[in-house]
């Protein structure tokens, strides 16, 4: 059975920093394309980037582009999201998810974690 485990959320003031991790257990995550999605209060969910399998490229949402890296540990089987420059629209449930194609649209995913909470106060 797969698991995607997120950690890392909390409480940060604004131009602060996050790392989050996404630990997954059933699967080989240099396998698969790895995203990370959140949803922020009251709004849909959205996409904030994409690694594909093995590392070797990202893809990012304008939003994030150039503040947010996301990277990968094959021999932990974890990606993690460095966030920085954060801003109070930064908040919301982060999600991270595993899947066959390199792309945006979470239908291309099949398996999603439980979310960490990341709050950014002005």
């Amino acid at each position: 059975q797969v698991q995607l485990v997120e950690s890392g959320g909390g409480l940060v003031q604004s131009g602060g920093s996050l790392r989050l991790s996404c630990a997954a257990s059933g699967r080989t995550l240099s396998s698969y394309a790895m995203a990370w999605f959140r949803q922020g209060p009251g709004k849909e969910r959205e996409f904030v980037g994409v690694i594909s399998w093995g590392g070797t490229s990202t893809r990012y949402a304008d939003v994030v582009k150039g503040r947010f890296t996301i990277s990968s540990d094959n021999a932990r089987n974890t990606v993690y999201l460095q966030m920085n420059s954060l801003m109070p629209e930064d908040t919301g449930v982060y999600y991270c998810a595993s899947g066959y194609q390199l792309t945006g649209n979470p239908t291309g995913y099949d398996y999603w974690g439980q979310g960490t909470q990341v709050t950014v106060s002005s």
